[in-house]
């Protein structure tokens, strides 16, 4: 019995032991791009061509930075994303928080068919909807423009809009309907309950939505390429793609790397601060849903 009982803890030191070294090397594997992007952000050409990739800069050039925001329109492109990213995921989130509760809370005649619907469309490839959103844009006088942006991203083209009504039904389905009889009872109305009590409650999954919705706008690129034709309107992965094509000619590989390492600080600040939500959220959700 007691060797029993002094083998497991050894075993269970042992495994996790052997995955905490599986995630130190996991870590360093995806760090390392992001800490060699920033490194030769800080290079001129000489150092970037000559030098060994690892090499430190014996001379820091933080005028990269100042030269990609300012000649080469990366700041048009920064405010241009924030702008579409911000626009989309309010939007997004005002929908899908309130069809999801519509679908958790009341029972009405075809609501698993809605949601099924809802749930499916995330599985249609991103592609097939180019054509007929560029004609219906252009129709809608909102082709090469954010707003007509910002509204293809809002209501899911890119499975942004389902995944969130599919993530806050979870939430909305296990809360208490004691809360909505006694608010009802105290003469609330029903935008009173949705606003004041169960959108509150739903916080959690609200702030993981956001933010996975925030990721997937920022990064987006196809989209972008197809509906946007404008280069001051253009966003910052189009512009990037567009500096790779000028700036590989122009042999000015250290501004193009400072406009990488723009474009990967709010992601990296945006997980630092809220990475308690986004892993309490996804938590929540699995254990509700």
């Amino acid at each position: 019995m007691n060797k029993a009982a002094s083998s497991k803890p050894a075993g269970l030191w042992i495994s996790k032991t052997v995955v905490r070294i599986l995630l130190l090397l996991w870590t360093i594997i995806v760090l390392y791009p992001v800490f060699w992007t920033f490194v030769t952000s800080l290079k001129n050409n000489q150092q970037v061509m000559l030098g060994k990739p690892w090499d430190f800069p014996s001379v820091l050039h933080f005028e990269n930075y100042a030269n990609v925001w300012s000649r080469a329109h990366f700041g048009s492109y920064f405010m241009n994303s924030i702008l579409v990213t911000a626009g989309s995921t309010i939007l997004s989130l005002a929908l899908a928080s309130m069809t999801a509760y519509i679908l958790a809370r009341y029972p009405f005649k075809g609501r698993g068919i809605l949601y099924f619907i809802y749930v499916a469309s995330m599985m249609i490839p991103t592609t097939l909807g180019l054509i007929p959103l560029f004609f219906l844009l252009n129709d809608m006088h909102l082709s090469n423009s954010l707003l007509g942006l910002t509204l293809v991203y809002s209501v899911g083209t890119i499975g942004i809009l389902p995944l969130g009504i599919f993530f806050l039904v979870g939430f909305y389905k296990t809360l208490p309907r004691e809360l909505e009889e006694a608010a009802t009872i105290d003469g609330s109305s029903f935008s009173g309950i949705f606003l004041r009590i169960m959108l509150p409650l739903s916080s959690p999954g609200l702030v993981t939505v956001g933010i996975m919705n925030a990721l997937t706008v920022w990064n987006e690129y196809i989209m972008a390429t197809v509906l946007i034709n404008d280069p001051v309107k253009y966003t910052i992965p189009v512009g990037i793609a567009v500096m790779q094509g000028e700036m590989q000619y122009r042999t000015e590989w250290g501004p193009l790397f400072a406009g990488l390492s723009i474009s990967m600080i709010p992601v990296i600040v945006m997980y630092i601060i809220y990475q308690r939500q986004i892993t309490g959220g996804l938590t929540a959700g699995a254990l509700k849903g």
